[in-house]
């Protein structure tokens, strides 16, 4: 189970990632979703990968991202 609130360090770790990923912010969902696929099961996702992340760390980290 994960955290109920994301932690700003942990974001901005995360969005460094982002960060390392992203040339424009036109892929920058996608990212966001494959950075916290890898912080979550230790690696990106393959090509069809269901397994589940965390939403709310997502939708933090994306918003953190916009900024």
């Amino acid at each position: 189970m994960a955290d109920p609130t994301p932690s700003p360090e942990l974001l901005r770790q995360l969005a460094t990632e982002v960060e390392e990923l992203e040339q424009s912010q036109v892929d920058l969902e996608r990212h966001c979703w494959m950075v916290v696929h890898r912080h979550r099961h230790g690696m990106f996702p393959s090509e069809y990968d269901i397994r589940e992340i965390d939403e709310e760390l997502y939708l933090a980290l994306l918003s953190h991202c916009r900024l």
